[in-house]
């Protein structure tokens, strides 16, 4: 409710609740990241307002983000505001993903254990579960040394961002080598939901080769009958729930 004398118009009035409702979005999709496993006091989760804006936390562990951590910024990943505080090194993953990609939504970048394997060994990802059909759709892998050398291996730079923007492709996910992974969705929900069942892939993968057997992964017939089939919206509404009934 407007306090009095306040002058928004009522679609300044819808702009500012929508902003709000995805600002809240924005933190429990940290939360539920952190809960799943996918995070710990590192990675982060974005999303994107507009052509050429994104939120994005300031720097600080995702399970600890506020609403009042979350930063607008632009494509060349600066504030959009005055706001000084400092923000991610890797904050370039997402500007330079949106901005290659304008169909995408929501970003995430994290170094869950699980995949780090198939990013160093040369064994490709390949879907084993029916909630991670998309891996069928290719998961490349980032080689940062291929654009810069020897490094401290973050994609702290414009360039490295859209270096690792044009290995990701038209694709779900990509590996980065010795570092973690990034992943994209077309909402919030579809990365968040795309990350957690990445991980899961590459847990039950590493379990099913380990058993030394032939392994029966989804055919390119599957994978292309489950695209679009992968709803996700129950899996998000019962992690924001596990997330919220916390406050």
């Amino acid at each position: 409710m407007l306090a009095a004398g306040a002058s928004l118009t009522l679609p300044a009035l819808v702009r500012s609740q929508n902003r709000a409702a995805l600002i809240e979005d924005v933190v429990a999709a940290n939360h539920i990241l952190y809960n799943q496993g996918i995070v710990d006091a590192f990675g982060h989760v974005s999303v994107r307002l507009s052509a050429n804006r994104f939120l994005l936390s300031r720097s600080i562990a995702p399970a600890q983000v506020t609403a009042a951590d979350i930063m607008e910024w632009d494509l060349d990943a600066n504030p959009a505001t005055a706001d000084k505080r400092a923000g991610y090194r890797e904050r370039f993953i997402h500007s330079e993903i949106f901005r290659a990609r304008p169909e995408i939504m929501s970003v995430v970048h994290c170094h869950a254990a699980s995949l780090i394997p198939f990013g160093i060994t040369g064994v490709p990802m390949r879907p084993v579960y029916h909630n991670s059909s998309f891996i069928g759709e290719g998961v490349p892998v980032f080689e940062i040394r291929a654009t810069a050398g020897e490094t401290d291996m973050l994609v702290g730079t414009p360039e490295l961002g859209r270096a690792l923007a044009r290995t990701l492709g038209n694709k779900p996910a990509a590996l980065m080598r010795g570092h973690g992974a990034v992943i994209v969705g077309r909402s919030l929900e579809e990365s968040v939901a795309r990350s957690v069942y990445l991980e899961v892939n590459a847990r039950v993968q590493a379990q099913a080769m380990a058993m030394g057997e032939r392994i029966t992964y989804l055919s390119d017939e599957e994978v292309k009958l489950r695209s679009g089939a992968n709803e996700y919206s129950r899996a998000w509404e019962l992690w924001k729930s596990q997330v919220t009934s916390r406050k």
